[in-house]
């Protein structure tokens, strides 16, 4: 909702500004709405499957699980910085998804902090690390 909220808020303002005689300023006003709108959207992701089932995968499969929001830019840099090894992270849209937002909650004394990586250990357990650098992340997909 957020993203296509900027780009009306975008294209209305733009619109005006091609009214007055200034396409070019319009044409950039409009172009800094629209990237706005994706940076807030969750295209730059992988597709977000719901907690339940990227636990079910990463018990199946060994790969972490990254919890996000759409907007968070911690989560933007970590999912760039990443490239294209972003496609073999679990992501969960905390927004989209409440069990994931519950699963945030507990591992970060109640706060929805994101981005947050649950990664199987060594022994099998679930180790949660808040923030993780893509060093961490690329550690757990190499498990």
């Amino acid at each position: 909702m957020l993203p296509l909220l900027f780009v009306l808020i975008g294209s209305v303002a733009a619109a005006g500004l091609a009214a007055r005689g200034g396409p070019v300023p319009a044409a950039v006003f409009l172009l800094m709405f629209v990237l706005l709108a994706l940076v807030n959207s969750p295209l730059p992701f992988p597709k977000s499957v719901g907690a339940a089932e990227a636990r079910r995968r990463s018990a199946a499969d060994g790969r972490p699980v990254v919890y996000w929001r759409p907007g968070c830019k911690y989560c933007l840099r970590l999912r760039l910085r990443l490239g294209r090894d972003a496609r073999l992270v679990h992501w969960v849209d905390i927004w989209r998804d409440p069990e994931g937002a519950a699963a945030v909650r507990a591992v970060n004394d109640g706060n929805e902090t994101v981005p947050t990586m649950l990664a199987p250990g060594p022994g099998g357990e679930q180790t949660a690390t808040t923030n993780p650098s893509v060093a961490q992340v690329k550690s757990a997909l190499a498990l």
